[in-house]
């Protein structure tokens, strides 16, 4: 996977004097929260907010989750 943001925040961290790191990743959080919506019809929402505008699916890994009321 790509990860050109993670690849120059490593690069960086070397630069700076901060030796051994390993590997380095980045990552984004979504929090839709939809508004007198049954649990079901805000999955399919979301699933479609993510085909369409939030991710690409060949560099991003994607996980949809109800959050804990």
């Amino acid at each position: 996977m790509l990860d050109a943001e993670a690849e120059s925040i490593e690069k960086s961290l070397g630069l700076l004097g901060i030796p051994s790191v390993r590997r380095v990743t980045t990552a984004r959080i979504y929090d839709l929260e939809f508004a007198d919506v049954p649990e079901a019809e805000a999955r399919r929402l979301a699933d479609r907010a993510v085909e369409r505008l939030l991710a690409n699916p060949v560099i991003h890994r994607v996980s949809i989750r109800p959050l804990p009321a």
